[in-house]
């Protein structure tokens, strides 16, 4: 894209499409919550990338590999991340059950309390962004979200 209008054209292409604009506002509130947090133990601060794998680790454990897959990146990319989290108190390195050479990444009991507080935080950003659209806006959204999440969910089972 060379010209203002090559630029314009996709601006356009891309605000008409409710899919980009799911994306990007889920960045933007990410972001958002984001600044608002603390800093971790070790120094650590939170980054998209940190938060990016939360909703990927499941509460009994998940597997490095598994993490790796469900984000779409290398496992030495996610290990990175695990590996600082770790250091900061927030994930821990387990045993799997199911078989003893493997691992398993699940978050901490310390955790809890961080991940309540940033689920709080979350919940301060949606009250004001839902206060800067409207409450039935977000109603309506909220409505929608959860419609698509469980058919995307229905369809991966």
């Amino acid at each position: 894209m060379s010209g203002p209008a090559d630029r314009a054209t996709l601006e356009a292409v891309k605000r008409a499409s409710w899919a980009q604009l799911l994306l990007k506002c889920a960045r933007l509130v990410n972001e958002r919550a984001i600044a608002r947090l603390p800093t971790l133990g070790e120094g650590t601060r939170l980054r998209a990338a940190h938060t990016a794998l939360f909703p990927h680790i499941d509460l009994e454990g998940t597997r490095l590999t598994e993490l790796a897959r469900r984000l779409g990146v290398s496992k030495q990319a996610v290990g990175h991340l695990v590996d600082e989290l770790e250091a900061a108190g927030v994930l821990l390195r387990v045993r799997d059950p199911a078989d003893r050479r493997a691992k398993l990444i699940r978050f901490s009991e310390e955790a809890g309390q961080t991940l309540l507080d940033g689920m709080a935080t979350l919940r301060e950003t949606e009250g004001e962004l839902s206060r800067a659209i409207g409450d039935e806006h977000a109603e309506q959204l909220y409505a929608a979200l959860l419609a698509l999440h469980d058919t995307l969910v229905a369809e991966q089972a």
